[in-house]
């Protein structure tokens, strides 16, 4: 695993919402969970968590779907991608599309969720594997074993 040479911008399928991320991010993911399944029309999701302050929208604008109050799911109004979803409690995005940024070469999922929803063929190659999400308590320890994983300093 490695980080993204920094910034990295990304876009929509249609190109009319871009944006950049600037900071590295704070884990990587593949999801399960039937949400995913049927937002992405995939087996699972790929996301990156970034920091909200290196995060930001380049062109044009989203609109939310999916579970707007709870999850505030952002997609391109044109095309439909779903880009990225924005917790309200967290200072964090927390589901950066990786495969909408226009360099994919760095990512690959550190852990995978919702393994209890996992279609039996559906292989992510990510070490660190959980039925549900992780719990609170698990989460400093991944993020710091992501950070040592792509090489930043304790």
């Amino acid at each position: 695993m490695k980080d993204p040479n920094l910034p990295i911008e990304g876009g929509c399928r249609c190109g009319a919402v871009r944006f950049r991320i600037s900071a590295p991010p704070i884990f990587t993911s593949a999801c399960h969970c039937k949400g995913c399944q049927r937002m992405s029309s995939s087996a699972f999701s790929l996301s990156a968590a970034v920091p909200a302050d290196g995060f930001e929208i380049l062109q044009g604008e989203t609109v939310l779907g999916g579970l707007k109050q709870d999850l505030p799911h952002h997609f391109c109004p044109d095309c439909m991608t779903w880009m990225f979803t924005r917790p309200p409690q967290i200072d964090f995005i927390a589901n950066v599309r990786a495969t909408l940024c226009d360099d994919t070469s760095w990512y690959a999922p550190f852990m995978e969720t919702f393994t209890s929803a996992k279609l039996p063929w559906a292989e992510t190659g990510a070490p660190h594997s959980f039925t549900e999400f992780p719990v609170e308590a698990d989460m400093a320890p991944l993020i710091e074993a992501y950070a040592r994983s792509v090489g930043r300093a304790d």
